[in-house]
């Protein structure tokens, strides 16, 4: 039996529920300890946390939720001077956003929590062992390189840090794109070091940085559970 329903029926757990209901609590704990509400801080947290949700959960449905979150986030990095974070998702995770969207549809059919092939889920799939070692291999070249260059180029005052967050969102916007479970250890370590940048960044005065903070907990935590769900349905 299969759904032909954008959103699955039943896709959230419970621990997706607590995640969400997590962001929104502490978003408007914040505001009211800080006696300012950031709209858009709190908008582009809860979207983007639905759509990393929603994509672990192998949700079609996460691209509506991307596409607004990458908007956003684009303008809060330009207004912290985050350059190259507003750039990456203005001019590749927003576009990506649509074409993860079209080509999650032409591999949909997942199996749901009942094992029924449901229209809303997409099918994940495992990297082989050699494409493992070219994925580990091309992404530490890539990195590499890029620091190297920012480093001789710029005045960035952490060109491998920022190499490293920029290089394997690229890699991992991709890999998620094509349905790839591997995605999710590279998600890992990029929400790892964001909540490290957000956290500089706050201690700083950054404006709208403590509710990104929260947001790459968040993201971090629901990224190993991510892994966990595709690996298990790869």
């Amino acid at each position: 039996m299969k759904s032909n329903s954008f959103f699955s029926k039943g896709t959230l757990s419970k621990f997706d529920i607590f995640l969400i209901s997590g962001i929104i609590i502490t978003g408007l704990a914040y505001s009211l300890l800080a006696n300012e509400f950031d709209l858009l801080g709190f908008i582009a947290s809860v979207t983007g946390l639905l759509c990393v949700v929603l994509c672990a959960k192998r949700s079609l449905s996460n691209y509506l939720f991307g596409i607004i979150n990458v908007s956003l986030y684009a303008v809060i990095s330009y207004k912290s001077q985050l350059y190259g974070d507003a750039a990456l998702n203005a001019l590749y995770y927003l576009p990506m956003n649509f074409i993860g969207w079209w080509n999650w549809l032409r591999h949909n059919g997942g199996k749901n929590k009942d094992g029924e092939d449901d229209r809303a889920l997409v099918r994940s799939i495992r990297m082989s062992g050699v494409q493992r070692i070219l994925l580990f291999s091309v992404s530490l070249a890539l990195v590499l390189l890029t620091g190297l260059l920012l480093d001789r180029f710029t005045a960035d005052p952490q060109p491998y840090k920022d190499a490293f967050t920029t290089v394997l969102s690229v890699i991992a916007m991709f890999l998620m794109v094509k349905t790839y479970m591997e995605q999710w250890v590279l998600w890992i370590a990029v929400n790892a070091v964001s909540v490290i940048m957000w956290a500089v960044i706050f201690l700083k005065g950054g404006e709208h940085s403590a509710l990104m903070v929260i947001m790459w907990l968040f993201y971090l935590i629901n990224s190993v559970n991510g892994f966990i769900v595709w690996k298990r349905n790869s």
